[in-house]
């Protein structure tokens, strides 16, 4: 004992004498595609490397051998903190993420998850290739040591790892390495140097510049720790760790439960020899202790004339019925999916492969279906039809990869996964292959003629000559079940299997059967008729009612016939009409009946020339202070540039109404910039947007009626901050489209910001971005016919407290009477405007006391109006469809019932109709009983 205490006491001496430990004595890692090399444990190691000196270098590259003096043993290494038996037993006896622990215990994390279900199964090979999927990835170089270490002061069996507590030494069967830092406790958790462990357990480690992570490809997995951070990722997913991570002189220190249970790593605790033993014997691709345990092996398969194609995981080659091949790359694994050589694979198989240089897609054929993959696409398309793949197709070294399942299930080939000697064993057969479908949806018996659409093909490339059916049919007598059987033969004289598809024959179809009545025989002049449909179809699938004649009332004496025609799912059809008697006595007027009757949102004729005669409704008005910018000229824009300019704080809405008659596709833009030397937020709040389509009134009532949407849902509420100087496109919804030419758009939004932005709404080529085009386009004109401007007060709010409805009574909005123009400048010249029409003003109407069956109904008075209308939180067509002209239709809103009521009413004009319009407040007529 005492000979060993002086050999080891010796051997420090001379270590501090002659040996430098370097700042990271670990090997570098292989880069992985779409990754950079990391070259120390810093997160920003490029600037780490720039800074290193030669000698550090030379340091560096020494430190990847083992270490050739003798061994040391843990009573006498350099401990990160004191390794005194009082210090130990202060630091983590009792936590569970301590390596620390009484005699000879297993270290695992959980003891309910085993280390093979540490890490979950990706979409790959198969599930159970994933779980070795580092060998397809790729391994690093063998690096072994030049001299092997003869102490024998510390035990290893085959295939350990031997961390030393509070040391940087590690023992890998039986060779010595140092780690760049030593094993080290904070705050009670036990840290150890990622790269110094996973290097030796022979796995690729690399570094992520952009997401500043470091990254682990094991089984096909990928796992990804980041600096400070007490959680890493499994292919994405987050797990806990019971410490953050941290940088230590450069070293990447990770918690040792941790990162020994994301690899899969049991391990004991030895404890009076104060070291922790790793069980490396699951972990493949590691060489014994031999090198860095990560040398790839050159794989042959077991049985060299075996048939069908074998695929040596991490390899280029290929065994096709014993003959060895050369890929254009080795399977590789991205982001845990596995690729091959497309090429390669396919010519193997014998199908035909070429490129479509038009729209730049790899082309298989195989049979009489097209298969169609493209660079960077994450779909494949079978005669058109997409199909969704595991991972992108990409290129490499000329050579084009995709996901290995997507090609073999596009191919329909299957295969087994020969994990023991790491291949992956395609079957693709000899005899001829014989596919086919049923084109039909639906297959009635007698009638429905079927189409069969065949697929035959040879794996060796062979002609198919001959093809035999077995219960075809082209049109099937009597429904049921049916099973079709078809086979196919190659020039060989050799037949395919049997591939049978089975179908169901239905009865035939029945037309629907079309039927109703009303509830009465006889009615008055004015009375409501009743319809009650009473048609009925076989398979209750009756998509279509088109009624002739179907009136609510009549108001002529004599016969009326309404007819009703029915159309099933298969287009069969069914018509049926009715007479009723119309007698000579009225029960209500038509004006009557209209004001009754009419339902909510629909437009009814009355006589218009009455409405200026009628009284107008008492109210207050006050403003809200918002302010409008309105763009709405030029509304026609024949060159692309700014169409409006302004600088706002605060509440700020936004009218927007352009047409592009450019001659060319264009977008248009809304572009923030902050003018302030301090951080602004801006926070949108409601937006409505119309178009792009070439009808103004119906894109402007879209417009209204998705801005009132967004105020009911909250949907469109969001944050964004700008630095200094900084633009950004805002109201996003305005560009996500091109607008062809006479295309136009309509668009309503209110924001809120806490400093100065200046807004610029610009219209230019889709292609190009509005940011960079922004300090050359030219400023817009306004056309002189429509209105552009800045405005404040935008929002009007009007509350009556007098009662409305005992008679006819009216509130006219934009008249420029009764409801003045806001009157503002505008942005550009700095003129002084007046908001014709009051488009874009909000107007919050409160009507505290309207009488007991009052009708309340909107009334164009200036043309043709298209919008919605707000009632007490619903929204209302304006009417429903179609227009409503001025000045003899109106359409209903509200009735109130057999009591007093309060309404609210919340309108602005919809841009492209016609204003003024007129809120009228009518008594509704006595309702009647027959």
């Amino acid at each position: 004992m005492n000979f060993k205490r002086m050999s080891i006491i010796t051997v420090l001496a001379v270590a501090q004498v002659s040996t430098v430990v370097p700042v990271s004595a670990q090997s570098s890692a292989d880069i992985v595609p779409g990754q950079v090399m990391v070259q120390s444990e810093a997160a920003n190691s490029g600037n780490v490397e720039q800074q290193q000196s030669q000698e550090l270098l030379q340091q560096r590259a020494l430190a990847s051998e083992p270490v050739t003096s003798p061994s040391l043993t843990p009573d006498n290494s350099v401990p990160l903190e004191e390794s005194s038996p009082e210090k130990s037993t202060d630091t983590d006896l009792n936590d569970p993420d301590s390596v620390q622990s009484n005699g000879d215990e297993s270290g695992k994390i959980d003891d309910t998850q085993s280390p093979s279900e540490s890490i979950p199964d990706d979409e790959s090979v198969t599930e159970e290739a994933e779980k070795n999927e580092e060998d397809q990835v790729g391994t690093q170089d063998d690096q072994s040591p030049n001299t092997e270490d003869k102490s024998k002061s510390v035990n290893s069996s085959v295939n350990e790892l031997i961390l030393l507590m509070n040391s940087a030494d590690m023992y890998h069967n039986g060779k010595h390495y140092k780690a760049a830092q030593p094993m080290a406790v904070k705050n009670g958790v036990s840290y150890i140097s990622i790269r110094a462990m996973v290097e030796r357990v022979g796995l690729k480690l690399s570094y992520n510049n952009t997401t500043k992570e470091t990254i682990i490809m094991k089984d096909g997995n990928e796992l990804r720790f980041k600096t400070n951070s007490s959680t890493y990722k499994v292919n994405g997913e987050s797990r806990t760790m019971k410490g953050p991570s941290y940088q230590y002189n450069n070293t990447f220190m990770v918690p040792l439960t941790s990162i020994t249970q994301a690899l899969g790593i049991p391990y004991k605790v030895n404890q009076p020899e104060k070291k922790v033993i790793l069980d490396l014997s699951g972990i493949n691709g590691n060489d014994n202790g031999s090198g860095s345990g990560g040398g790839s092996v050159d794989p042959k398969p077991p049985i060299n004339n075996e048939p069908g194609l074998i695929l040596m995981m991490n390899s280029d080659k290929m065994y096709h019925n014993g003959k060895l091949y050369i890929a254009g790359q080795p399977m590789a694994v991205k982001s845990g999916v596995s690729y091959v050589a497309i090429r390669s694979l396919v010519e193997r198989i014998g199908l035909r492969l070429t490129y479509d240089s038009k729209t730049k897609e790899t082309v298989i054929i195989r049979g009489s279906y097209e298969l169609r993959f493209k660079t960077d696409s994450k779909y494949y398309t079978v005669n058109g039809v997409k199909t969704s793949m595991k991972g992108a197709a990409y290129q490499t070294n000329n050579v084009f990869m995709v996901p290995l399942t997507s090609i073999t299930q596009a191919l329909d080939i299957p295969y087994k996964v020969d994990q023991a000697n790491k291949r992956i064993i395609l079957n693709l057969g000899t005899k001829p292959v014989a596919t086919f479908t049923v084109e039909n949806d639906e297959i009635f018996a007698g009638k429905t003629k079927v189409k069969y659409k065949t697929n035959a093909y040879s794996p060796n490339g062979l002609q198919i000559v001959n093809e035999k059916w077995e219960g075809r049919e082209d049109i099937f007598a009597e429904p049921g079940t049916r099973t079709i059987t078809y086979y196919v033969q190659d020039s060989s004289g050799e037949w395919s299997d049997p591939y049978s598809v089975t179908i169901k024959v239905l009865a035939p179809n029945e037309p629907p059967v079309a039927m109703f009545t009303t509830d009465k025989e006889e009615y008055k002049m004015g009375e409501k008729i009743t319809y009650i449909d009473q048609s009925t179809d076989d398979e209750n699938a009756i998509v279509k009612w088109d009624w002739d004649n179907n009136a609510l009332a009549f108001f002529s004496p004599g016969p009326a016939t309404i007819g009703l025609t029915v159309t099933d799912k298969h287009g069969a059809t069914s018509y049926y009409e009715k007479t009723i008697i119309i007698n000579g006595e009225t029960f209500y007027t038509r004006d009557e009946f209209n004001q009754l009757f009419t339902e909510i949102g629909e437009k009814y004729i009355f006589n218009g020339a009455n409405v200026p005669s009628m009284d107008l409704v008492p109210y207050t008005r006050t403003s809200e202070p918002r302010m409008l910018i309105r763009s709405n000229s030029p509304e026609r824009v024949y060159t692309e540039g700014v169409v409006y300019r302004e600088t706002g704080v605060g509440a700020t809405r936004f009218m927007i109404h352009h047409l592009n008659e450019t001659g060319k596709n264009v977008k248009m833009y809304v572009v923030a910039t902050n003018i302030n030397d301090t951080r602004a937020s801006l926070t949108t709040e409601n937006v409505g947007f119309g178009g792009p389509i070439n009808i103004p009134t119906a894109t402007g009532k879209a417009s209204v009626q998705r801005y009132f949407e967004s105020m009911q849902s909250g949907k469109d509420y969001q944050t964004i901050t700008l630095q200094p100087g900084e633009s950004k496109v805002i109201l996003k919804e305005l560009s996500a489209q091109s607008m062809k030419n006479d295309q136009v758009i309509s668009m309503f939004a209110d924001l809120y910001t806490d400093s100065p932005i200046r807004y610029n709404i610009v219209m230019i080529e889709e292609n190009k971005d509005p940011i960079q085009k922004l300090p050359f386009l030219k400023l817009h004109p306004s056309d002189g016919i429509h209105n552009r401007g800045t405005y404040p007060d935008s929002t009007r709010l009007i509350e009556s407290n007098e009662l409305v409805g005992n008679t006819p009574a009216r509130i006219s909005i934009a008249d420029k009477v009764n409801d003045p123009n806001l009157t503002g400048y505008d942005g550009i010249t700095g003129y002084e405007t007046s908001n014709a029409g009051n488009f874009g003003v909000v107007y919050r109407i409160k009507m505290n006391r309207v009488a007991p069956n009052t009708l309340i109904s909107f009334n164009p008075r200036g043309g043709k109006y298209m919008g919605v209308i707000m009632v007490n939180g619903n929204i209302i067509g304006a009417p429903s469809s179609g227009a409503a002209s001025a000045p003899n239709e109106a359409s209903v809103l509200f009735r109130t019932g057999q009591y007093e009521q309060s309404v609210e009413i919340l309108f602005t004009a919809a841009p492209g109709s016609s204003l003024p319009i007129s809120l009228l407040f009518t008594p509704l007529p006595e309702l009647k009983s027959n």
